[in-house]
């Protein structure tokens, strides 16, 4: 999808890169915003796409409606921007890469160098999802980031098989191996979810949901 396919979309981004900047000058943050969603929108993508961009800031309003406190909301949505723009299955530096792009094009886009190293910050802290007590911009990016785990069972069978489409290239018992790993990973932490909402209205559903997919992956194997 592009900017021109989702024209409500890409004035989110306009009006949050807007917001960010408080008034000062910059310039049209519309072509920043055009590039951003065209990497959304590349072909190797199933799971993180647009709809998952889309997902997550809807989650982060989520949030804020349900008493976020404090925190730097149009900072975590930029970061929220940023979080995946750089996306390759095969690769493993994929945050890295996105910070980078943010730190550069932010930078351009007119703002202030704190601005931009805790947008920097936050898309780095995605590769983990473990914000320091208190650190109320990570709280929310990683809670609204992983919500997606606390969905209905159709919805989250539906991430499922499109992370295993992203994936296509790894032989089926790898695949099941690795992820299982990662799911156990997910489920020996004290906790999934940061924020006070976070924590009572998607931990438990988030759980129930990575336990049944960790047995399916176990007790299958091979392809069905």
């Amino acid at each position: 999808m592009t900017a021109d396919q989702d024209p409500a979309l890409l004035q989110r981004w306009n009006a949050t890169l807007l917001a960010a900047r408080s008034g000062r000058e910059g310039p049209d943050p519309a072509p920043y915003g055009r590039n951003l969603l065209s990497r959304w929108a590349e072909p190797q993508r199933r799971y993180h796409t647009v709809d998952h961009l889309r997902a997550v800031l809807d989650r982060i309003d989520e949030l804020t409606d349900q008493g976020g406190e404090g925190g730097e909301l149009e900072l975590v949505r930029l970061a929220a921007w940023f979080h995946d723009a750089v996306y390759r299955p095969d690769r493993s530096e994929n945050e890295e890469r996105s910070a980078i792009l943010a730190e550069r094009a932010l930078t351009e886009a007119g703002l202030t160098p704190h601005e931009v190293a805790e947008v920097a910050r936050l898309v780095r802290l995605t590769v983990t999802h473990d914000p320091d007590a208190g650190d109320l911009n990570g709280e929310t990016l990683c809670d609204a980031d992983l919500a997606i785990l606390a969905t209905s069972p159709d919805t989250y069978r539906g991430y499922t098989e499109a992370i295993r489409e992203e994936y296509a290239f790894v032989p089926e018992e790898a695949f099941r191996e690795g992820r299982a790993t990662v799911l156990r990973q997910l489920l020996s932490l004290p906790r999934l979810f940061h924020t006070p909402y976070g924590a009572a209205a998607w931990e438990e559903k988030a759980r129930e949901n990575m336990e049944r997919e960790l047995k399916e992956l176990t007790s299958t194997r091979g392809m069905d």
